[in-house]
Formats: C-alpha cells, structure tokens, sequence
C-alpha cells in the first residue's frame, strides 16, 4: 500500500496531479478541497494517499489531508458508493460540511450532490452518522489532534479491521485503549486491542 507521495508537482488538473518522485511519474486523482491546497508551480507536496486495485486498473487517490483521506474511505465503504462518486462528494462540500450534514440528518444537501439519490443519501447517513458523532466527540474530547492522534486511532482501526475484528468491537476496544494509554502509537494500541 502506498500511504503518502512527495515529490514535486508536476502537471496539476482539477481532476488529478503528477507527482514526480525521484524522476518517476505519478497520476493521481484528487478533490477540488486538495486541489484547492495546492499552489501553482513546481512545488514540492506531499498527498496522502488510497490505491484501489481492480482486475482492469489500479488507482491511486491523493488527500491533502488525513481527515479528508479517513472521511473518502468512509463514504466508500457504503454501498452505492465508489471512488468517483466520492470524490465528487469532496469536491462539492469541505469535509466538515459533509461531517455535519450526515450528523444533521440533512438528506437535501447530500442528495444535491450529483450522482447521488434519495437513497444512497439516507444509507450514507444510516451507516456513517454514528461514526461521524464518535469522531466529532472524539477530536472535542481533546483526546485527538485533528490529524495526529485521530489518525492513530484511524489506522489502528483499519488496522484491526483488515485482521478480521469486527469493526464495532475494534471502535469500542480502541476508545476505551485511548482514553487510559493517549500516547500510545499504532503498533502499541493493535497489540493491546488484540489481546
């Protein structure tokens, strides 16, 4: 997995960028939030980023932040959902918009997304809104950096996730962790989470 590209910017479109890292060029899809975050020139930018691998393609998606990375992985994991319609989610309203439109129940502004239907808006809020509440009190607590210690907690997640824990049980396993250990590291919260 690739978890972050830095290099220079070498083309820049609304859609995607090319990163050169080391004389090699990467194509990667974007938002217009992170699209927005990046400045004109040959800059040197650092993206977060997904790979999604299909039979027929492997594509990578770039983030300028954490935040904006965790909240396309979360819209991707409802059904009804895929990259595309994802990033159109994230170029048509910031992260904390889409955040506190699924916390609000506000079906209209997520339904006035393009390519998304009364439906899918009401299971995006169903299946998210819960998680988007635990999040938010979560960063208020001041357990959290925005994108430091919400991150840890974001990847230990994944983390425990991709070894078979069900995804309920590694959240309630891994609050309860943060809340006693606030220091601890990655590999130190899976470690105590599996046991």
């Amino acid at each position: 997995m690739i978890a972050y590209l830095q290099g220079k910017l070498a083309h820049k479109d609304r859609t995607h960028v090319i990163i050169d890292v080391n004389g090699v060029g990467y194509e990667v899809k974007i938002s217009l939030q992170t699209y927005d975050s990046l400045a004109n020139g040959l800059e040197s930018i650092k993206l977060f980023t997904h790979l999604q691998i299909k039979e027929d393609s492997h594509t990578l998606v770039g983030f300028h932040s954490m935040d904006e990375k965790f909240l396309f992985l979360d819209l991707i994991s409802v059904s009804g959902i895929g990259l595309s319609t994802a990033l159109v989610m994230l170029s048509s309203f910031s992260s904390g918009e889409i955040r506190a439109a699924i916390m609000n129940e506000n079906i209209g502004l997520i339904q006035s997304i393009k390519g998304i239907g009364s439906k899918t808006a009401q299971r995006v809020i169903l299946e998210l809104k819960d998680k988007c509440k635990k999040d938010a009190m979560f960063v208020e607590a001041g357990l959290a950096s925005h994108d430091q210690s919400f991150g840890v907690k974001q990847e230990a997640l994944a983390a425990l996730v991709t070894l078979g824990i069900a995804r309920g049980v590694a959240e309630k396993s891994l609050d309860s962790l943060i809340k006693s250990n606030p220091d601890a590291s990655i590999e130190q919260l899976i470690k105590l989470a599996l046991r």
